[in-house]
């Protein structure tokens, strides 16, 4: 095995590019100022979309669905390409952020709202950024591909109570 100094992060993975391209979704890990940021805005824009065609109830099942089913493809690719890399996190695995940022919005009232959305983008990003417990016990306690994902999704977990708290009071 290389160390990660002499693996570029634009080198193949096991000679494939799949597990780099989900891992980094397509390359947004690499901009250089708050790629994890990036790619919850990125995110965005597909649980409206998903919510918004999918209609009140099925819209929320097909964004819960995304949301597990992003995980644990991303959960894969983030193994091998950490692997790959000899790093445990790399900054550039941001498909975690992703997930985590499906996985609220699934949580949002329906109809949709900016405001809701811009309620799940903060929540999830003060609390993935913060690491505060349990977040920081699961991001050092579960190893690999699946840890990489993990905190990102308790720290959506920990926002979604928020968010339904929230919708039950009639406040978002």
């Amino acid at each position: 095995m290389t160390d990660s100094s002499t693996t570029p992060p634009h080198a193949p993975v096991n000679g494939t590019d799949w597990p780099r391209a989900i891992a980094t979704v397509g390359g947004l890990g690499f901009v250089r100022v708050a790629p994890g940021t990036v790619a919850s805005i990125a995110a965005l824009p597909v649980a409206w979309l998903v919510m918004e065609f999918g209609g009140r109830s099925s819209g929320r099942f097909w964004l819960l669905f995304l949301a597990i089913f992003t995980a644990a493809v991303g959960a894969w690719a983030c193994e091998l390409y950490s692997r790959a890399r000899v790093d445990p996190d790399p900054s550039e695995c941001v498909i975690d952020e992703v997930a985590g940022q499906l996985l609220i919005c699934a949580f949002l009232p329906f109809p949709p709202t900016f405001w809701g959305f811009l309620l799940a983008f903060v929540l999830f990003r003060v609390f993935d950024i913060t690491k505060m417990w349990p977040i920081n016990w699961v991001e050092r306690n579960v190893p690999g591909g699946l840890g990489i994902m993990a905190d990102d999704i308790v720290a959506a977990l920990i926002g979604s109570v928020i968010i339904a708290i929230l919708a039950n009071l009639g406040t978002v």
